[in-house]
């Protein structure tokens, strides 16, 4: 975490090689951060953005004495989504939904490109977090038929499946008067998450275990069991994903080096869509889908065509290069032949 008063200090890996007279990709080969006594980073384990304290940088290269951090929690400090995952007690998916609350949304800091809370926000947070209270005082009574605004639903269910894991959709419509379809989404979506993340974490746990360990009763995780399969399979591919983003950005097809955004149009299927927004893009948009491959897309807003599964070719449609996971290379040679 980032402490109070500290953020000044912070600094990235580019920071660093800077500092040093070097290229950022020279720095990251020769990996010094990684010798004993360099200070650790201040970023949460397995953060994507490492991040350090200046301060401490500065001293381990003058050779003197690495100054210790305050060890007390201040409310000033700064947590990235794992750390403000851990001041909950929830996996840092959940956070992920949490964090499009609008009071936490109108608290988040840019820290070096990575978003952080401070440690009072979310602590107010948690002690007033959205449930069957937090419904009424929005003007949602019990039965009202009024529905929660779509970006709030997620935070909302997350925190009635925090506090019963066994919550059936009936009981979400019956808390947060939304329509019963949209309850029962909203839970298949956030236990496929969970249980994705515990068969990470443990990968000889089946969805079925996953779903016991997680208190999920068999009768309403038939569709989680399905979709946190195929969560896992998309996390597999991301890698892949953003290295064919980085490729088309690298062409000047996309303004932004972004991945893919997935999508799981069936709880059992994934596929991506890139759209190509460039000066000279070759094509409106690409999908990717894990069973046919590549194609692209007649529209940009709506890329992903309903009924068939794979549309025919035709009409705008082409199919790429060859496989479902033709190299990046490969497929930006496709796009332009």
């Amino acid at each position: 975490m980032i402490r109070a008063g500290r953020r000044h200090l912070v600094r990235t890996l580019a920071d660093l090689a800077a500092q040093q007279g070097l290229r950022t990709e020279r720095y990251l080969k020769l990996k010094p951060y990684e010798a004993a006594g360099f200070p650790v980073p201040v970023s949460s384990d397995k953060a994507r953005t490492r991040l350090f304290d200046g301060e401490q940088v500065d001293a381990y290269l003058m050779g003197k004495p690495v100054p210790e951090l305050p060890a007390k929690d201040d409310a000033g400090d700064l947590l990235d989504r794992r750390e403000c995952a851990a001041e909950l007690g929830v996996a840092p998916r959940s956070w992920d939904s949490y964090k499009r609350a609008p009071f936490l949304a109108a608290h988040v800091t840019d820290v070096c490109g990575v978003d952080h809370w401070p440690r009072a926000i979310v602590r107010q947070y948690q002690a007033d977090r959205p449930g069957k209270a937090a419904a009424e005082r929005a003007g949602r009574p019990k039965r009202s038929g009024d529905q929660v605004p779509r970006d709030q639903l997620p935070a909302f269910t997350a925190q009635l499946l925090d506090d019963d894991p066994a919550i059936s959709a009936a009981a979400v419509v019956q808390e947060l008067g939304v329509h019963r379809d949209t309850a029962q989404d909203a839970l298949t979506h956030l236990r496929a998450d969970r249980m994705a993340d515990l068969m990470h974490t443990d990968p000889s746990l089946t969805p079925e275990q996953a779903a016991v360990a997680l208190g999920y009763p068999a009768g309403q995780v038939r569709r989680a069991t399905v979709r946190a399969q195929a969560v896992l399979r998309a996390r597999r591919a991301a890698p892949y994903l953003a290295e064919v983003g980085q490729a088309l950005h690298r062409q000047g097809w996309t303004t932004t080096d972004v991945a893919p955004t997935v999508h799981h149009p069936a709880d059992d299927v994934v596929t991506a869509v890139l759209t190509l927004d460039g000066p000279c893009p070759p094509a409106l948009a690409l999908v990717w889908d894990e069973r046919h491959g590549w194609r692209t897309a007649t529209s940009r807003r709506h890329p992903l065509t309903k009924g068939a599964a794979a549309p025919p070719a035709g009409n705008g449609i082409r199919y790429l290069a060859t496989g479902t996971t033709p190299p990046p290379d490969a497929l930006t040679a496709a796009l332009t032949a």
